[in-house]
């Protein structure tokens, strides 16, 4: 889910079906694809909704910089408005309100809420863009580990729940009434993996409410690096021309600094910057230190589950006093283990509090936040505050391998009843 300010789609501008081969192309560095470099970025911009008319302003963004010597730029740009999925090996463009990258194929009508989709637009990618390094980016409405309780539309600032429509996690497809799950998101990323011959190096979610212990648990076996957004992104998302540049600056940068870049472009981007002004969140995860952050998870929902009845109220406390997001179960890690300590809860002497905070300066490379999110450290999590709320998901929380290697939702169980 990121946030629209308008409801009205702007048409967007195709250019003509190109029969392209994409080894005739070539970036302005005279380095075509079919030539491996350093890295390719794929892109899967879902706009078959509501997002629709900021996907053109994003891979217009996108073209002010273009492919480079070092690095692919590869869209599969879904319009809901022009009725059909293209895919791009982006170029720098010179006009500002028309794409000039002329489409690489024409693929019709595509379910871009089915993560086979995603998977077969990474395999084709892969092969006619070779590179050392992969980014995997989904663009979209998303809305965490669980389903949105109603399809969440964002009329002028406000927030419209339309009764009725549940989708689940990332990339909605309004035409299909389809979407990606966090289950499924995981398989597509391991598929990736064995594509790819080894981990993606980096995962982003351009979209909502994604940077979440849960989502990256997921895919830490078949990812190494992830970037996302613990709260809703603004419709316009990442701020792709800043992103870009600054990349383009050193192509041959690791997963970790592009997370670090695409880290500080964002926040930077919405205060004061190219996208003017929001209260925001981003982090980048080295996913190769998620055993570390679930053994501490573990250790501490131990602790939980064994308090004596008259603590449970106090950590409830802390639970309702917790930074949020926009969904109200979605919790601040950092945030709530500093309210554990400052709580003095009976039976939580030996709490593995420095633990937990040294396995989530390790995990965490990268966390910037505008100041309405001063108490955001970077790491999401689910934390509801009633039974109502954990009844309802707490079936679907128990197929996650975040709860299956920490046992979170048990904790969460007994400290609920």
């Amino acid at each position: 889910m990121r946030k629209l300010t308008a409801l009205t789609l702007l048409t967007l501008a195709f250019t003509s079906v190109l029969a392209l081969s994409p080894a005739s192309l070539a970036d302005e560095s005279g380095a075509g694809p079919g030539k491996e470099k350093e890295w390719t970025l794929l892109v899967y911009l879902n706009g078959n909704n509501n997002l629709d008319r900021f996907g053109k302003m994003n891979v217009l963004q996108m073209e002010k910089v273009g492919s480079t010597a070092d690095i692919n730029v590869v869209v599969q740009w879904a319009s809901i408005s022009a009725g059909g999925v293209k895919r791009y090996f982006i170029t720098k463009g010179s006009n500002p309100n028309t794409v000039a990258s002329p489409p690489v194929q024409d693929l019709g009508k595509v379910d871009m809420g089915d993560y086979k989709n995603l998977v077969s637009f990474i395999e084709w990618g892969v092969k006619n863009f070779p590179a050392k390094h992969y980014f995997v980016d989904v663009w979209d409405h998303g809305s965490g580990w669980h389903a949105a309780l109603a399809r969440l539309k964002m009329l002028g600032g406000r927030i419209d729940f339309t009764p009725g429509f549940s989708p689940f996690d990332i990339s909605w497809d309004d035409n299909t009434g389809h979407s990606i799950s966090t289950l499924q998101l995981g398989q597509a990323m391991e598929e990736a993996k064995r594509t790819m011959g080894h981990k993606v190096d980096l995962y982003g979610s351009d979209a909502c409410l994604m940077a979440m212990a849960e989502v990256a648990n997921q895919m830490s076996d078949s990812v190494s690096v992830y970037s996302g957004s613990q709260e809703v992104e603004p419709g316009a998302g990442w701020p792709y021309d800043t992103f870009l540049a600054r990349w383009a600056k050193n192509g041959k940068a690791s997963p970790k600094e592009v997370g670090t870049y695409l880290t500080e472009e964002y926040t930077a981007s919405y205060m004061g910057g190219v996208n003017g002004h929001s209260n925001v969140t981003f982090s980048t995860y080295d996913l190769t230190k998620m055993e570390m952050l679930n053994a501490s998870v573990r250790k501490l929902g131990s602790e939980l589950a064994t308090l004596p009845t008259g603590s449970m109220s106090k950590v409830m406390d802390v639970i309702n006093g917790v930074q949020n997001f926009t969904f109200g179960d979605y919790g601040d890690l950092g945030d709530f283990i500093k309210g554990l300590e400052t709580a003095a809860i009976t039976g939580l002497e030996r709490a593995p509090f420095g633990e937990i905070k040294e396995a989530m300066n390790q995990f965490v490379v990268s966390n910037k936040v505008t100041p309405g999110f001063s108490k955001a450290t970077g790491i999401s999590i689910w934390l509801p505050s009633s039974k109502g709320t954990y009844n309802q998901y707490s079936g679907s929380y128990e197929t996650l391998k975040f709860h299956q290697n920490t046992h979170w939702g048990d904790a969460l169980k007994v400290i609920l009843n």
